[in-house]
């Protein structure tokens, strides 16, 4: 028997598996007519199985499907959110006299080597015939025969893949991209598994972007790209009142498949970056949205087919002018409601809002978990234009409200994440949790200058900043010292100015420091200058001039690790909850030490609800354990050991603006 499925099939075949209920017919392959494996997709839009389509094709030169003229060259491996909601459907263990459990199909085969009655009482048979002088006695297993799951080889081949092999949920990618481990989707032990009552809804869109200024930015940021573990394009965050907040059809977590036709799904950081902020009136995105989990009874998912989802805009005349709007939770369901629309306010004179409308977003910040006071600090810190997405069912009642929050001032509450059992004494991390690659190189520049002359440069961070950056620069004018010495460039990271420490200061600090020193007669710099990666930087028009510019992101991660900035994320969960959110990197033979990264964050999860963990966030410690050096199928055990409490440690540079 193999053991992978637990069932017996020739060794160069795919793996048979026994599934729970009907597999969808867009998951299936039109070759074997079983639920895809590896899928590879076709330049004409069919997918197959790796080994379905690999044999086909040495036989034929066209598509099964549409018999357009074909070679295997030309197929690429599926998006990664694809395989990986294909290895969550559920799969019955092939031992069915011995063990009734069910599981999702990435999970099946470390449930063969470590938990099935059923697989072990198999593999006691075969050493007892192998070894009939044992007279009953179990051998310790053979060497060929270990219950240890093999990490996943990598082969040579960048377009070929691997079987699916791990004990904790890891998706082998091939050499494009490391492992991904998904402690949203892992088995609880507390009675049901989370995977028998809810399934991961995805699903790919296609999105128009209109801009009557064809060269105005976007307004999201941007994580990933194959030169990272990450592997694809996914959306940090979405910036208000800009140009995708507005549209409101993307938000955070999404994964960016296609622009205006081109497929970036396998393109480094720098050239999804570039494709991004080509300039045009008219942009199209393909994304892929992942859109949590379902347990919606039959009844809701006919309803839900007659929801309308509805774009309104309401301009205010100053930040101060109310919008007249009652905003309300329900007590059965998540969310924002609108109570009721006050006679001769602005929502009421607009006319497009109506009572039992649901909330989904307001200027592109996403509420479909959040709260009356979330919305209201939205509406109240916004200077005009307030863009809401709502969701409309008719002939629905509302529920009996509990919170009132169109008119609060107070911000929403995350306090619940910090709150229940005390934390547990743990050993701080290491400040020098990985040790990276070098790409970038110290630098010390001694200037004498005139007393009143200026340095001539503009800064940006500063530990005061969201992100807590470090102090760097964002331009170097043409008129002071700098700009004639020529050392000192846009990017470079500075450390001390004089002998004063640069590292620790807030942007003012930092401001006021440099101000000081420049009226001395000679100037010694210290920084660091980041080093060209893989990928040179795009070079982008206006966008990148002056006071906006900022790094790409990628660039942030050449850093080294005394200038990042550690913060404790403290997630809670209930018994049966997964955490929710999915890690890629960690330790690979071919690769070595490699950081973890946040790559999706399901919604309606613990992550999710929490709202400080973001895709692109590196995972530095888990309860104070570094993480540095671990494997996928180390740290997986140790997020599933903690049953309703976890501290991360993470470090969270800001995603490119696009």
């Amino acid at each position: 028997l193999c053991c992978e499925c637990g069932q017996a099939h020739p060794l160069l075949d795919n793996h048979l598996y026994n599934f729970q209920d009907e597999v969808d017919d867009e998951l299936i392959c039109h070759i074997c007519l079983q639920p895809l494996l590896q899928p590879m997709d076709t330049p004409c839009g069919h997918t197959y199985c790796f080994k379905c389509l690999e044999n086909f094709m040495q036989e034929y030169n066209f598509c099964p499907m549409d018999r357009k003229k074909l070679s295997f060259q030309q197929c690429h491996k599926s998006s990664l959110l694809v395989r990986n909601l294909l290895d969550k459907l559920i799969v019955l263990c092939p031992f069915k006299a011995e063990c009734q459990q069910t599981m999702q199909r990435c999970e099946l085969e470390a449930h063969l080597q470590n938990r099935c009655p059923g697989f072990k009482k198999y593999k006691s048979e075969l050493q007892r015939k192998k070894n009939p002088t044992s007279k009953g006695k179990e051998d310790p297993p053979a060497k060929g025969e270990t219950n240890t799951p093999k990490d996943p080889e990598v082969p040579s081949g960048g377009s070929s893949l691997v079987a699916e092999s791990s004990g904790a949920a890891v998706v082998s990618l091939g050499t494009a991209e490391p492992g991904l481990v998904n402690p949203a989707f892992e088995e609880t032990e507390e009675g049901e598994s989370l995977g028998q009552k809810t399934s991961l809804v995805a699903e790919t869109t296609t999105i128009e972007i209109h801009r009557e200024d064809p060269e105005e930015e976007l307004g999201m940021r941007i994580v990933g790209g194959k030169d990272t573990p990450l592997g694809n394009i996914v959306v940090q965050e979405v910036l208000r009142d800009s140009v995708i907040a507005a549209d409101g059809r993307i938000a955070p977590g999404d994964h960016i498949l296609e622009v205006n036709g081109v497929n970036i799904s396998s393109v480094t950081h720098c050239q999804a970056v570039s494709f991004l902020r080509h300039p045009g009136p008219v942009l199209h995105l393909m994304v892929l949205q992942e859109k949590g989990f379902s347990n919606k009874t039959a009844q809701q998912d006919s309803t839900a087919a007659h929801r309308e989802v509805i774009h309104v805009t309401l301009v205010k005349r100053d930040r101060s002018e109310p919008l007249g709007i009652k905003l309300i939770r329900k007590t059965d369901e998540a969310g924002i409601f609108i109570l009721d629309l006050l006679e001769g306010g602005l929502a009421a004179k607009n006319g497009k809002l109506s009572r039992n409308d649901r909330v989904l977003s307001i200027n592109g910040q996403d509420l479909r978990q959040g709260t009356p006071e979330a919305a209201a600090q939205i509406i109240q810190t916004t200077e005009s234009r307030v863009n809401f997405v709502i969701l409309r069912q008719p002939g629905v009642q509302l529920g009996e409200p509990v919170e009132d929050g169109s008119t609060s001032n107070s911000s929403s509450s995350s306090s619940s994440s910090n709150g229940g059992s005390p934390v547990h004494h743990r050993r701080r991390p290491d400040q020098n949790h990985y040790r990276r690659k070098s790409n970038y190189q110290k630098k010390t520049v001694a200037i004498k200058k005139e007393p009143k002359e200026s340095l001539g440069i503009t800064i940006g961070g500063g530990r005061d900043n969201k992100n807590k950056l470090p102090i760097y620069v964002t331009s170097v004018q043409p008129i002071g010292c700098l700009f004639r010495d020529g050392r000192i460039k846009r990017g470079d990271v500075l450390l001390s100015i004089n002998g004063i420490d640069l590292t620790h200061l807030n942007y003012y600090e930092a401001v006021s420091a440099l101000k000081s020193n420049a009226a001395s007669h000679s100037v010694t710099l210290k920084a660091l200058e980041i080093l060209s990666l893989n990928s040179p930087e795009p070079s982008l028009d206006i966008r990148e001039q002056g006071f906006s510019w900022s790094p790409l992101w990628i660039t942030w991660l050449g850093l080294p690790s005394y200038l990042h900035f550690c913060q404790d994320i403290v997630l809670s969960k209930g018994n049966l909850e997964s955490w929710g959110f999915s890690i890629v990197g960690g330790f690979e033979e071919s690769k070595g030490n490699q950081p973890f990264f946040i790559k999706t964050i399901v919604p309606g999860t613990p992550a999710f609800r929490d709202r400080k963990l973001k895709c692109g966030d590196e995972i530095v410690a888990v309860n104070g354990v570094p993480a540095i050096g671990m494997s996928n199928s180390e740290l997986i055990p140790m997020l599933k050991e903690q049953r309703n409490r976890v501290t991360l440690t993470v470090v969270s540079w800001p995603g490119s603006l696009v």
